[in-house]
């Protein structure tokens, strides 16, 4: 079994911040994540059966709606869903082989399918579902952040992020150092009272999720939505993200 120490102070921490508040659930950013992998280091992004009755293949990116609340107090979520890039990840522990394993020089936590055996405990050993079994390879994928994207000096500097983020028409995916205080994402969180997904599991993921902006619900509304539109607090998830906790736990 691995074991992991802390990051050193400065330790280069990629990752995408999320922002629920904008996320209309278009999919852009699932389709554009297969479009751009389909050539990429994953490639290929197998689909069996895509257009019959049992449809099945590999998406690094999904997007998950729910309806929080009842009746005239409720609102639609809609939930991206992708590698959250743990610093303590335990599908690079279970791993057998070392096939999943976490690069020193950026977080990213990746998958080599030439040693990969498709035992698929990686996939039982994340809490958050984030792994995708290729049936037609035998290996498992998942997301990379596009490194052969975001590393790509042929593309031109502001192109250089991962494909989910270059197409999402709402601008609510952000990429960018989490490790970095002074970073643009790292205060885009502390601004927002972005949080951690299922901290308490003790895998310290990378990736994080901006709630609601305070006061932002309709005039007079009041219950859930007034509860979720309330700033975060300082202790505890966000209501909105305990609720998907909820959901994501079950």
């Amino acid at each position: 079994m691995t074991s992991y120490a802390e990051p050193a102070a400065g330790a280069k921490k990629l990752g995408l911040v999320i922002d629920l508040d904008t996320c209309v659930g278009c999919h852009a950013c699932a389709v554009n994540c297969k479009e751009w992998n389909s050539g990429g280091h994953s490639a290929p992004m197998t689909d069996l059966d895509p257009y019959g009755a049992n449809a099945d293949g590999v998406w690094f990116n999904r997007i998950h709606t729910f309806e929080a609340g009842e009746g005239p107090d409720s609102r639609t979520v809609h939930f991206p869903k992708s590698c959250l890039h743990c610093e303590k990840p335990a599908c690079v522990e279970v791993c057998p082989t070392g096939a999943s394993y976490k690069r020193e020089e950026d977080g990213i936590v990746l998958v080599n399918a030439d040693t990969c055996i498709g035992c698929k405990l990686c996939s039982w050993a994340c809490p958050y579902g984030a792994r995708e079994f290729d049936a037609d390879e035998g290996v498992m994928k998942k997301c990379t952040l596009c490194i052969d994207r975001i590393y790509n000096e042929n593309l031109a500097p502001e192109e250089r992020v991962p494909a989910c983020v270059s197409t999402c028409p709402a601008s609510a995916r952000h990429f960018g150092d989490l490790g970095d205080p002074q970073s643009d994402v790292s205060k885009l969180v502390e601004a927002r009272g972005g949080y951690a997904l299922m901290p308490e599991m003790g895998y310290a993921p990378v990736n994080r999720y901006l709630p609601p902006r305070a006061g932002k619900k309709a005039v007079g509304c009041t219950g859930a939505e007034a509860e979720l539109a309330k700033p975060a607090e300082t202790a505890g998830l966000h209501p909105l993200l305990r609720w998907m906790d909820k959901v994501l736990s079950r």
